[in-house]
């Protein structure tokens, strides 16, 4: 399953998953088209973003001007930084200048700057990227490029999978505005929980139809039915965006029916024809397996699926928790391992009991009607 391969990728630290431009440019159209001068006069860092392999320099230079941008600054590592080094190949990007140097390609990251007509040909685009090397690898945690971070006004890339509760405490660090690519999963983590409660963090636009797919180097670890040889892509149905940048579809309430209606008309078997719903055992709320199974008419507190969160407007919902802390001080009732061999797990969890066993379930975000 697409989940499986993210952890093993993790695990391996098998990190080079470059993103489709046109899925770069459907998000920055989300945010342009909510405000149209979203970016214009900023100074925007893509780091962990080599203008060779990545479509987040070409999309933005290409749009330089038409988004308002002050400056773009792409930074990439160097190559003996990174996990494919032994099939690297310099470029004809590369060669063609006369600051190129065969070693400092392997132990240098490089910086590229966009911010002026440099060709002289009334545009501003790719063409126009001035390039040199770094002093240090490129790691977006050296004092060279937290330099670069203090001085930039947004920052966006997908960072590498293995580094990304790292890589955003490192922009919270510099209170900057982010739009970047993680994993669904980071949802529930104790550093990106707390930003998504407090609405210092949301998710972005999203991908189409919930699936992201990215071109790697890595082919060959991936099944069939994950990795398309056609298109040489792999696909993932847990990736999201993350952003402070405001959107138009944050705000857009969601349309729900009423707790009886919900019981009488749902899709969903685990509602329909059911005298109530269910609850879970050891916290004051009731479960909703389903976003759009959410009562309209329910005063207290919900448990939610985590991917509520694509279709999460502040203006509508208040969020309190996730069910995924053993210290959440929204759990009513903890399991002793005197009764129950799997105490832990279930505290972990939301737990219900079904056939008179506790079950934990997935990680539930909890919420209630502002």
């Amino acid at each position: 399953m697409p989940n499986e391969h993210l952890s093993d990728a993790k695990r391996a630290k098998f990190d080079e998953f470059y993103t489709q431009y046109h899925d770069i440019e459907k998000e920055v159209t989300a945010y342009t088209d909510y405000d149209q001068n979203v970016f214009r006069d900023k100074t925007i860092l893509l780091p962990c973003d080599d203008p060779e392999w990545s479509n987040f320099t070409k999309y933005f230079a290409q749009n330089f001007k038409r988004l308002g941008l002050k400056k773009l600054i792409s930074t990439s590592y160097a190559v003996e930084s990174k996990t494919y080094q032994s099939a690297y190949q310099p470029t004809l990007f590369e060669i063609r200048e006369p600051q190129f140097d065969a070693y400092k390609t392997r132990v240098n990251g490089k910086i590229f700057i966009l911010e002026r007509d440099r060709t002289a040909n009334g545009r501003t685009d790719v063409e126009d990227l001035e390039w040199r090397y770094l002093a240090g690898d490129g790691d977006f945690r050296s004092a060279e490029i937290k330099k670069l971070r203090d001085a930039a006004d947004v920052i966006v890339t997908n960072p590498p999978f293995s580094l990304f509760r790292e890589f955003l405490a490192w922009i919270m660090e510099a209170n900057k505005k982010f739009l970047i690519i993680g994993g669904m999963n980071a949802i529930t983590y104790k550093e990106v929980f707390p930003l998504i409660k407090n609405d210092q963090m949301w998710l972005g636009n999203g991908f189409h139809a919930g699936n992201a797919f990215f071109s790697t180097p890595y082919t060959k670890e991936y099944a069939e039915g994950v990795y398309n040889p056609e298109t040489g892509l792999v696909k993932f149905r847990n990736v999201c965006w993350f952003t402070n940048l405001d959107h138009g579809r944050r705000h857009q309430p969601l349309q729900l029916m009423s707790m009886a209606d919900n019981l009488k008309f749902s899709k969903h078997k685990e509602i329909k024809g059911k005298k109530e719903y269910d609850r879970f055992d050891n916290y004051d709320a009731i479960e909703v397996p389903y976003t759009d199974s959410i009562p309209s008419d329910y005063d207290g507190i919900m448990g939610v699926p985590v991917s509520f969160l694509e279709k999460y407007s502040p203006d509508q919902f208040e969020i309190l928790g996730v069910t995924q802390r053993n210290d959440d001080p929204y759990k009513i009732k903890r399991y002793s391992t005197k009764e129950y061999p799997n105490a832990n797990d279930l505290n972990a969890r939301g737990v219900k009991f079904v056939d008179g066993k506790p079950k934990a379930v997935y990680a539930r975000i909890l919420i209630r009607h502002r």
